[in-house]
């Protein structure tokens, strides 16, 4: 299952809440972040990590960044 979360414009800790939600919604495969901080990038690639997820991809995208996690 794959789903995409737009995080762009918000700031901490909204963007990790929103990614928190669709992680729990779908429990395993890949979910691709929008964010438009470091802060945003650094905060949820941490959290999805803390939460068993791996991120396989980091891209600058824009003024932001595409982040893309996994979990099989």
């Amino acid at each position: 299952m794959s789903s995409k979360v737009d995080a762009r414009g918000l700031s901490c800790p909204q963007p990790v809440l929103m990614v928190m939600d669709q992680m729990k919604k779908i429990s395993r495969g890949k979910i691709e972040i929008l964010v438009d901080t470091d802060t945003s990038k650094e905060n949820v690639s941490r959290a999805a990590e803390s939460k068993g997820w791996q991120v396989t991809d980091v891209d600058p995208e824009g003024e932001g960044c595409r982040i893309k996690i996994t979990k099989d």
